[in-house]
């Protein structure tokens, strides 16, 4: 098998983040890390612009040495490891675990950490890329079901005890950099930054306007083009996060295309019709899970989802066909690219 890694399409996006923000005033900081296993680019203004980056870097890293499930001294391995006991998690976990279970019971399951195991099976992270079979996939869904995890409040602080059954891992992958995104964001306000944009791969987080007052032009990449962009959002202080199959995937012999969102109904990659999504939301911890839980939906489950709760999100959906679906709240900030067509969802209210 040939694999395709999208680094490069990765530092494609920051770049894109960063030149359609720029403003070209004095005082402007930048840094670019690898962090998460991603390219990630920190931007921020005004004199406090150098402290607020380290201060945003520390969060960061310190965040991915807690969520490696690999990495015996993180938070993530000691829950996976805690068998019969439970792990005591606190902060920016415990957040993360509690947003997790909101969208899992919201979208029916599609949003599962527990599904960590049979992203390993299919060589996600290791790279070491390959087809399971479907006895193999079969034995390891018997250890795929968040509802299996248990969430007991301390009586001290805003933390849980976690504990899952036998066998069962997790990972925060699908939360992890929009969450990091957040922290650091605030990390830069607590320097005394007033203005900055965050850019974690797919996850794009600002703080405060542009230094002149106006809005953030943020592209969405063209998952069928990644050296160009499918549209620009215009946004105030926001998280916009991205997910789709475009951004790691491998080739197997016989040609077939698999990507990195694995279903947690079907043990396989998702194969929805959606190319990505995109969530528009002030919580990027939140706008994270969304991204993935509705791509996993696909285009009739997703927009269903944003009917029932959109009061909190704003959705950009890219479809196999040629179509950009936006929801309402964004028809004066999006701004199409290219040739397709875009249609606009509504959400009732009352």
């Amino acid at each position: 098998m040939r694999h395709i890694r999208s680094l490069a399409a990765c530092a494609l996006a920051l770049a894109m983040a960063l030149t359609l923000t720029g403003c070209g005033e004095d005082e402007r900081h930048d840094a670019q890390i690898f962090s998460m296993d991603t390219v990630m680019g920190l931007t921020a203004y005004g004199p406090n612009g150098e402290a607020g980056i380290s201060a945003a870097e520390g969060v960061i890293n310190a965040l991915d040495a807690m969520l490696d499930p690999e990495l015996s001294t993180s938070t993530t391995y000691a829950i996976n490891h805690a068998t019969g006991r439970g792990a005591v998690v606190t902060g920016q976990i415990s957040e993360m675990l509690s947003t997790a279970q909101t969208v899992y019971e919201r979208s029916g399951g599609a949003l599962d950490l527990t599904v960590y195991p049979l992203v390993k099976a299919w060589g996600f992270i290791d790279s070491q890329y390959r087809v399971p079979s479907d006895s193999e996939i079969e034995s390891l869904m018997k250890n795929v079901d968040f509802s299996q995890v248990s969430f007991t409040s301390l009586s001290d602080s805003d933390g849980y005890v976690v504990s899952m059954p036998d066998g069962f891992e997790l990972s925060f992958a699908s939360v992890a950099k929009g969450c990091a995104a957040k922290y650091a964001a605030q990390a830069m306000a607590a320097e005394g930054v007033t203005s900055a944009i965050i850019s974690l791969g797919g996850n794009v987080q600002t703080l405060g306007t542009r230094p002149d007052g106006s809005d953030w032009n943020v592209a969405i990449q063209d998952p069928e083009d990644t050296n160009s962009y499918a549209g620009i959002l215009s946004v105030g202080e926001t998280a916009v996060v991205t997910s789709g199959g475009y951004q790691r995937y491998f080739v197997a012999k016989d040609g077939t295309v698999y990507q990195h969102i694995i279903d947690p109904s079907t043990g396989r990659p998702a194969d929805t019709g959606l190319l990505s999504v995109t969530i528009v939301c002030e919580d990027g911890t939140m706008a994270d899970a969304l991204s993935t839980a509705l791509y996993i939906l696909g285009e009739s489950g997703a927009v269903s989802y944003y009917e029932s709760y959109g009061s909190d999100f704003e959705m950009v959906l890219i479809t196999d066909d040629g179509r950009v679906i936006v929801s309402s709240g964004l028809r004066d900030s999006f701004q199409l690219s290219g040739d397709r067509t875009v249609e606009y969802v509504r959400r009732d209210v009352g």
